[in-house]
């Protein structure tokens, strides 16, 4: 089979997140649960649709960003359309400021989108209470910022017949996204009304929008707010970090939607020693997606993860390919089987790292791949990797490479949100280890410290 090198190039892209609904992406798609720990997505799934199919579900996932969340939770969107869900899935970043984020921005930017999905099916809304809340933000605005009537009048034409919730809801946060100034104008005047807010959603969105759609045949609504795990460690008004403040101060009011959630929350809650009282706010403990394992904790190669990402980058090049043809094509990309296997490696099993490792060498020269040009490539990656590394942060390196173990919050943002080490479960095994790239670094063993 001949290579396209074209279609190669953009299915190895770092930057496209597979959407499996989409029948080429789709043919990208590996199933890493037997090594990741198990079946995350189905879980999440059957809690859905077996469990709790007519009462409200709240769930939560995290992980590295760029492990794979997004185009997880795009499966599990996949999954519950085929049990007849109407699955509403964003990007919170396209609505938040994720610097400056407050539980009122949330409800918004989840009405909008409820509003805007359901209203292409034909889902009649009444949005009174919906009405005044937002009349109520414009006469803030035209009163302290001069707008003079412009606000006002937009809300009032977009609820009228002609017009829908969704674009009234838009026209406020397009005016707030880019101000503080206006942002906390609007929450000093939401947030003694947050019941309101979702006393309003519950009764004039998703009780609406949920009866109408199962008398079209669907089972139910599942809204999946995805990218809420890059919400800032900023301090907020209450002296609290953001991630805090959103999901365990106020996660009391997150959940309390009346329909089946999914919300992403930093992976730093994991760490945080108010775990217990976020798991109570929510009433489950968080779905956390681990890393590819590429090494046994004893220092063995994993072989089973290192097949896994193998086929994963092999299935990029030839789509719609079985195992064994894929395995007979590897001269067509790589120099030799070996180099395929330390890209593998190198990439500690984080799925964005090895695109990347993957693309950059896809930069540099047409396939087969040489050797030669992935150590450049991991060379240089390494380099951008030290240079953020002080004298102290290489001892705790050191140490989570002795114990496989990571404890705390501090250790979380200085050496998992740097991608400096990964967090793996396989075989009823939970441990941590440094990225594989770090790890060859003379530094580690202290002859470059």
């Amino acid at each position: 089979m001949e290579l396209n090198l074209n279609r190669f190039f953009r299915a190895a892209n770092p930057a496209k997140t597979l959407n499996i609904s989409n029948p080429e992406d789709r043919a990208y798609y590996i199933d890493f649960s037997q090594v990741r720990g198990g079946k995350l997505i189905e879980q999440m799934a059957r809690t859905i649709t077996r469990l709790s199919p007519d009462s409200p579900t709240c769930q939560l996932f995290t992980g590295h960003i760029g492990s794979g969340k997004s185009t997880e939770l795009l499966h599990l969107k996949a999954l519950l359309e085929a049990e007849k869900f109407h699955v509403i899935y964003f990007e919170s970043s396209q609505d938040l400021d994720m610097a400056d984020v407050d539980i009122t921005d949330i409800l918004l930017a989840i009405a909008r989108q409820v509003s805007e999905s359901v209203e292409q099916f034909n889902v009649q809304l009444q949005p009174h209470e919906f009405k005044i809340l937002l009349n109520g933000i414009a006469d803030v605005f035209n009163t302290q910022m001069d707008f003079q009537g412009d606000l006002s009048e937009a809300i009032a034409k977009s609820l009228d017949e002609k017009f829908s919730l969704a674009v009234a809801i838009e026209i406020i946060t397009a005016k707030t996204r880019d101000s503080r100034e206006l942002r906390a104008l609007m929450r000093q005047y939401l947030e003694p009304r947050t019941s309101n807010i979702l006393e309003a959603i519950n009764r004039e969105l998703l009780a609406p929008a949920i009866q109408q759609l199962k008398q079209q045949g669907q089972a139910g609504l599942v809204v999946i707010i995805d990218n809420l795990d890059r919400i800032m460690n900023s301090i907020t008004a209450t002296g609290r970090p953001q991630p805090e403040y959103l999901f365990i101060d106020r996660g009391d009011q997150l959940n309390k939607l009346d329909c089946h959630v999914v919300y992403t929350i930093p992976l730093g809650l994991i760490f945080s020693t108010d775990l217990g009282r976020l798991v109570t706010r929510f009433g489950n403990d968080p779905k956390a997606l681990p890393m590819v394992p590429v090494t046994l904790p004893d220092g063995q190669p994993c072989e089973a993860g290192i097949s896994y990402l193998r086929q994963l980058v092999m299935v990029r090049a030839f789509p719609n390919q079985t195992l064994e043809s894929l395995e007979a094509l590897i001269p067509q990309i790589f120099d030799a089987s070996e180099t395929l296997d330390r890209l593998c490696r190198a990439s500690g099993g984080h799925i964005r790292s090895l695109l990347v490792l993957l693309y950059s060498c896809l930069q540099k020269e047409d396939p087969p791949l040489s050797r030669e040009s992935l150590e450049d490539v991991i060379l240089q990656r390494r380099h951008q990797l030290l240079l953020a590394i002080e004298s102290d942060e290489w001892q705790m390196l050191r140490q989570v490479g002795k114990t496989k173990k990571l404890t705390g919050l501090t250790d979380y943002h200085i050496l998992l949100r740097s991608l400096w080490v990964f967090e793996y479960h396989y075989q009823k095994q939970y441990w941590f280890d440094v990225n594989p790239i770090l790890a060859e670094a003379p530094e580690l063993n202290g002859a470059g410290s």
